[in-house]
């Protein structure tokens, strides 16, 4: 699969819908378990942030890597 077929594959909107609703039951779940106490005591770094964000961006790609791979092995 070419690079382009896989970027093409990922933004399909059945992907994307997987990935953003994997990202939101994941990722909010992570989020709660890793930075709830911080969330709620009102620590919110800059850093922290940081780290949100990568735990929300990482079951995204995960989900829509796991989605292309499969629409290739059917394809």
């Amino acid at each position: 699969m070419s690079l382009r077929a896989w970027f093409r594959s990922a933004a399909h909107p059945a992907t994307v819908r997987r990935a953003w609703m994997t990202t939101l039951t994941v990722g909010s779940l992570l989020i709660a378990i890793n930075h709830g106490p911080a969330i709620l005591s009102g620590h919110l770094t800059r850093e922290r942030v940081f780290q949100i964000v990568l735990t929300l961006v990482v079951p995204y790609l995960v989900s829509t890597a796991s989605s292309v791979s499969t629409r290739n092995e059917l394809g």
